[in-house]
């Protein structure tokens, strides 16, 4: 199953639609956002998957409530747990927790964001995914992820 990781899109409506853009060319099965969606408007783009959608929340996520009503309840607090593909897969914005989880062996892959650096490694059989940003913000080009869970291969892509 081709799964497509996004994070830090920080309203950046055009990078946002090239991303929804790029999964939909990729005929990717499930989209993760790994935070910092930041508006609800940019639902307006997201709506457009031909996919499900699974995000969080991250720390400059301003509306809860109206980000929960218009992902149509698909945005969680962190972590959020989830199984894709046969994979347990743990969400979190903050990378603080990345490497106790990853040695707790209770997950077979970690999702995050926050940094703005894409990093994508192993520990023990754990791997480990940032997307990095997508948004056009500060240094450093917009990238997102690809997971195949079948082969638990990972790339990071630039948009």
């Amino acid at each position: 199953m081709l799964v497509g990781i996004i994070s830090d899109t920080h309203d950046d409506t055009i990078a946002i639609r090239k991303a929804v853009d790029y999964f939909i060319a990729e005929k990717v099965s499930h989209v993760i956002h790994a935070g910092d969606i930041t508006s609800p408007f940019t639902f307006e783009i997201f709506r457009d998957l031909k996919c499900r959608f699974t995000g969080i929340f991250g720390n400059n996520d301003g509306d809860k409530l109206l980000l929960t009503e218009k992902s149509g309840g698909n945005v969680h607090n962190q972590p959020h747990f989830i199984t894709i593909g046969g994979k347990k897969i743990v969400l979190m914005h903050e990378p603080d927790l990345v490497n106790a989880l990853s040695h707790s062996g209770d997950f077979h892959i970690i999702v995050y964001g926050h940094t703005h650096r894409p990093d994508i490694r192993k520990i023990k059989d754990t791997l480990i995914i940032n997307p990095g940003k997508a948004a056009r913000l500060y240094k450093g080009g917009s990238t997102l992820a690809l997971l195949n869970t079948l082969n638990m291969e990972a790339r990071i892509v630039k948009i």
